[in-house]
């Protein structure tokens, strides 16, 4: 299979601190509160809920804590209205980001992402910029156990509706539609592989490297004061 991606996400999110998990929480129970609000608290007729439940799971997030808020936000819930934004940029040596927000201060999110930029050898474009350069699709992570039939595996994830399958150091990737991620994730999961993270992602359609460390802590230090804002959601390059 084509084995594009470096499971760049995936490796950056297993590094976070017990703190920015708590903070993670907080923003998934975000998504779950704008999804319930958009299609109801229903998950089997409300596509982008069952996307968020999944990146719950993905994260970890305990199954009582995902009922808990999603019964919250069934009700009243939060009067706080938010709304998505996304902003395209380059990072040092051109390197491209895309960064998605909830907010309900798009000037406030605006300002704080564009001192990240700026602060980090970066700098905010335009609408387009570099969206161009990714691809909308469903990524699940599973297990791969040590002499795992990789064949039988691929043959699993595809009869399950996924379009692409890769390994790379233990670890399976499966590629799905952004509409049957969810369908895919449902069958991966009773199918008995461990899923160890998933979500409808944005994928780089070509990936770019540097032996520059300079970049490369200026890349780190960015993302992470971009992921320091409370209304920042998803952070995606293209920098392997």
């Amino acid at each position: 299979m084509s084995g594009h991606s470096k499971f760049a996400n995936i490796k950056h999110k297993k590094e976070k601190s017990d703190a920015q998990r708590g903070k993670i929480f907080t923003k998934l129970g975000r998504e779950l509160m704008v999804a319930i609000k958009e299609g109801g608290p229903d998950p089997n007729s409300n596509s982008k809920l069952r996307d968020a439940i999944a990146k719950c799971k993905s994260n970890n997030m305990p199954n009582d804590t995902i009922q808990r808020s999603i019964k919250k936000y069934s009700g009243e819930g939060s009067n706080v209205e938010y709304e998505s934004v996304t902003y395209e940029g380059y990072g040092p040596n051109g390197i491209a980001v895309i960064v998605e927000c909830l907010t309900d201060n798009k000037n406030r999110s605006a300002s704080d992402v564009r001192h990240a930029f700026s602060k980090n050898g970066g700098n905010l474009g335009t609408a387009g910029c570099v969206s161009f350069m990714f691809d909308k699709k469903g990524q699940i992570f599973v297990e791969v156990p040590e002499g795992a039939d990789e064949e039988e595996l691929m043959m699993t994830a595809l009869d399950a509706g996924a379009d692409d399958f890769s390994v790379e150091d233990g670890v399976g990737e499966i590629i799905t539609a952004p509409e049957s991620f969810n369908e895919v994730y449902e069958a991966i999961e009773k199918s008995g592989l461990t899923i160890t993270g998933g979500e409808v992602t944005m994928i780089p359609q070509n990936y770019v490297t540097t032996d520059d460390q300079t970049v490369l802590d200026q890349m780190e230090r960015l993302v992470d004061a971009l992921e320091d804002s409370d209304d920042v959601q998803n952070v995606y390059t293209n920098l392997e």
